[in-house]
């Protein structure tokens, strides 16, 4: 009984304070506009910290009835959202980028133009855990992205979801280093969020040989609740003291498999994480699968996206949250 109690009151205590958190749904892109890195922080056109929560679409190839103005709708008005993430599918055994990148181009394209009609901003994640196996199509990817709407205050760039490898110095950083000239070319001022290596968790490894001589970049940290743990908070908590702008493009409240029961008190702790340094999130995913990550139930259907009678418990977690 005491330690449920005491689980309540912190996450109350996450909750209401001591940040300066707010809904995100009252939060959208006319409000704070252009999005920059100083020093730690996300800011917004006035120099002011801005945290983003927002919510992750399922894989584009196995998913790709969620990319539209119909999901992008109830992620914002019904999930307190003022991010969506698509989740850009670039080599499965089903196909992807590589196989088909005209059709990956259009299922894109519709949920950044329903987040610039809805006013959230809207993060483009290229899902590859070996990208730099794929830098010209990821190049060509990003070239395109970056001329079509580099001009919009709402794009976020996230151009390698988890890199498996933890060779960054070697790999990785001249990976990050040839897309960003190549968005650079064509979009000086969009945020651009770096992945970092085994899976976005070893940020240690980022913030010893951070990229050099970049504006309005970010390091992305993606956690499950179920798998990790204080070793992981510990390392990136350490990244950051250290001078890295963290973002959490991608976190569970379950196991890293996606599945598994919600872990009710390492998700409070690790919300008191991302509320100690007031860091922008986004959850996984908007996805009807019957697997513990999905915030909508099985065979909920895209018209019922983000209604409260259509979440699973993981959903209500992850809306409670935005809305706080």
């Amino acid at each position: 009984m005491k330690s449920s109690l005491f689980l309540v009151l912190l996450v109350a205590f996450i909750w209401i304070g001591p940040s300066a958190s707010k809904d995100a749904l009252l939060e959208p892109v006319s409000k704070h506009g252009q999005l920059s890195v100083n020093g730690i922080d996300l800011v917004d056109e006035k120099g002011e910290k801005v945290q983003l929560k927002g919510m992750g679409l399922f894989w584009s190839i196995w998913m790709p009835y969620y990319y539209n103005k119909t999901t992008v709708d109830g992620v914002k008005n019904l999930c307190h959202s003022n991010l969506v993430r698509p989740m850009i599918a670039v080599d499965t055994q089903d196909g992807g980028y590589l196989t088909d990148p005209d059709y990956e181009d259009a299922l894109t394209d519709a949920v950044i133009d329903a987040a610039i009609a809805d006013d959230i901003y809207v993060m483009v994640d290229w899902q590859d855990f070996e990208a730099e196996n794929h830098l010209e199509q990821s190049l060509k990817f990003f070239d395109r992205l970056s001329k079509k709407y580099g001009s919009y205050p709402n794009i976020i760039y996230e151009p390698y979801n988890e890199p498996k490898t933890l060779e960054w110095s070697e790999l990785v950083k001249p990976y990050h280093e040839a897309v960003i000239a190549t968005i650079r070319a064509n979009d000086p001022d969009n945020v651009i969020v770096l992945g970092t290596p085994w899976y976005s968790q070893r940020l240690d490894l980022a913030s010893a040989d951070p990229l050099a001589n970049q504006s309005n970049i970010m390091y992305s940290l993606h956690f499950y609740s179920g798998t990790h743990k204080a070793d992981i908070r510990d390392t990136a908590r350490q990244a950051i003291k250290r001078g890295l702008p963290v973002f959490v493009s991608e976190y569970g409240v379950v196991n890293a498999d996606g599945d598994g029961p919600v872990d009710k008190e390492e998700t409070a702790l690790w919300y008191e994480f991302v509320e100690e340094f007031g860091l922008s999130t986004v959850n996984y995913a908007i996805s009807d699968k019957a697997e513990g990550c999905a915030a909508m139930l099985p065979n909920s259907g895209v018209e019922h996206v983000c209604e409260e009678a259509y979440l699973t418990e993981s959903g209500k977690m992850a809306v409670d949250f935005n809305k706080s």
